[in-house]
């Protein structure tokens, strides 16, 4: 998905969220046959693509009713299961589910690449490269098509501008007198996207993991998810966040009393990948649905809800930033993938989680 080169600003090496856990249905699945590359557009028709697909995701529960809403005005013949949890949750699911022999998905949408990564390392992910890439910036492709970046998603500040009159201005705030006791963030135990910033910013010069021992010094709170995370700050329970940008800007269009910045130093930033996996029982309905995800249709949908879509040519929804419009920090994936397990343990020593 991204270019293996660990350049802090505008690279995009990138790649979502979220909160609290929730299923619909057990999904089931019996394995089918592996795909082949494809590069060619799908010549099925909505009538002849059928059938159960099971869904296994991160985002919040609200936004996959609508992706599945959507989907089934094209596709009505699709009987659409989910699973949704946080990124490291989900994971861990299809691990267990792989060690039983049968990981029951079709199709998966979770917060990083790094995630997709380990994934695809285990054999466990389908090549399809669908005809809808080619609007889609190479630097958030597979290149053997095992997934695929569908939104952009930065980690930023955020604050309740109640509690505070002075808005800053750099990932030092977190660390400050000022937000002592007062600050948030998501576990990357639980959280992909989370996980993801701990990998980044412990590879970045200036943060380190004295960034991280700075930010335990100073009593940040550590929750489960970024959606927790908004509410504490939405509620003013707490004044300082570092938490997903969509998330923000979605409840200030509320009228919430928050607000987001993009500090200076620059963002980490996920793509919320989609991939197919390997032994799916139902392959015409996955390869459909990762176009339809991919599409013009699928990225509109995207940015109504209140993503930046990643297909060119559709802009960011009021509130956020392009990713032209800021800063981004970013690691080696290759790097990260191999490291995220041992991220996740010296976090844990730090914070003892």
């Amino acid at each position: 998905m991204l270019k293996k080169k660990g350049s802090m600003i505008v690279s995009l090496a990138v790649l979502l969220v979220l909160s609290a856990c929730g299923t619909n249905g057990q999904p089931s699945a019996t394995q089918g046959a592996q795909a082949t590359p494809q590069t060619t557009p799908n010549q099925e028709t909505s009538a002849t693509i059928s059938g159960k697909l099971t869904f296994y995701t991160s985002q919040p529960e609200d936004d996959v009713t609508k992706l599945v809403a959507a989907f089934n005005k094209k596709y009505p013949d699709v009987k659409v299961e989910n699973f949704r949890s946080g990124t490291e949750e989900v994971t861990a699911k299809i691990q267990a589910e792989n060690q039983a022999g049968k990981v029951q998905a079709d199709v998966l949408l979770l917060a990083d690449a790094v995630t997709f990564e380990g994934l695809k390392k285990q054999n466990l992910l389908n090549s399809y490269k669908s005809p809808e890439l080619s609007k889609i910036p190479k630097d958030f492709v597979d290149p053997d098509g095992m997934y695929a970046g569908t939104k952009v998603m930065a980690t930023v500040l955020a604050i309740n501008t109640q509690k505070v009159k002075t808005p800053p201005t750099s990932w030092k705030a977190l660390t400050s007198s000022e937000s002592k006791d007062t600050a948030i963030m998501p576990s990357p135990i639980y959280s992909g996207a989370a996980a993801y910033n701990v990998g980044v910013l412990t590879r970045t010069d200036g943060f380190g993991w004295d960034f991280f021992k700075g930010l335990k010094a100073n009593n940040i709170s550590v929750v489960k998810g970024n959606g927790a995370v908004l509410n504490a700050v939405a509620a003013g329970e707490k004044s300082y966040s570092m938490v997903v940008d969509y998330l923000v800007a979605r409840e200030k269009a509320k009228g919430s009393s928050v607000d987001l910045i993009y500090p200076s130093e620059g963002v980490p930033v996920i793509t919320e990948p989609i991939g197919i996996m390997k032994n799916t029982a139902n392959e015409k309905a996955a390869k459909a649905f990762v176009d339809f995800v991919l599409s013009e249709d699928g990225q509109k949908l995207a940015s109504g809800i209140g993503y930046t879509p990643i297909r060119e040519g559709i802009p960011a929804p009021k509130g956020l930033k392009s990713i032209s419009e800021f800063k981004v920090i970013s690691s080696d994936i290759s790097k990260l993938t191999e490291a995220r397990d041992a991220d996740k343990k010296q976090f844990t020593q730090i914070f003892g989680q």
